[in-house]
């Protein structure tokens, strides 16, 4: 197991960016409850940790880990937030739902990171028992929401500078003082 030997709650805090001006959504299934609400909260407790304003933090609750997918895209496309964090729980079962259930959740959020600007963090467990999702939402191995929270700050980041460096590498000062942004001269009249 990838977590057997590794605590998700801890990170350096001196590898995490600066966060205090980013905004965050949490999507949240509803379905195992217990667990979503562990995971929640290592979210939660980690952005507010590294100085998110809790006003900077948007969470919405959607039924299950299915619904996740949706939940995002459009906290994606009504929200002004720097990233988004999903936190779901799948359990293995009897029968093949749960593989419909990860896989579909699993492309879906793959795929709004792929189609949109702004990143999208998996924070789904898939577990093979309710034990070991435990475990990995405040149990003996930490909190994956912590990891996920993490993750988002850093995202937000190197969104943030991506955009920055876009920015200037398409600005440029020519000689006569015109300012140049993509290749057009930009003329200011007075």
């Amino acid at each position: 197991m990838a977590t057997e030997n590794k605590n998700l709650s801890e990170y350096d805090k001196n590898s995490v960016p600066d966060a205090r001006n980013f905004r965050f959504g949490i999507v949240v299934a509803e379905w195992n409850e217990t667990i979503t609400e562990g995971l929640y909260n290592g979210a939660f407790d980690a952005l507010i940790e590294n100085q998110v304003p809790a006003q900077h933090i948007i969470r919405w609750n959607v039924p299950g880990s299915f619904e996740l997918v949706y939940g995002a895209k459009k906290m994606l496309q009504t929200q002004n937030v720097d990233a988004v964090i999903v936190i779901g729980c799948v359990i293995q079962g009897q029968t093949k739902h749960f593989d419909f259930v990860c896989e579909g959740v699993t492309q879906g959020i793959k795929d709004l990171n792929v189609q949109t600007d702004i990143p999208v963090i998996f924070c789904v467990l898939t577990d093979n028992t309710m034990q070991q999702s435990i475990d990995r939402s405040g149990g003996i191995h930490g909190n994956k929401g912590t990891e996920a929270a993490i993750a988002a700050i850093k995202m937000a980041f190197i969104r943030q500078q991506a955009s920055f460096s876009h920015q200037m590498d398409n600005q440029h000062l020519l000689g006569n003082g015109t300012l140049q942004i993509d290749n057009k001269p930009l003329q200011i009249e007075e």
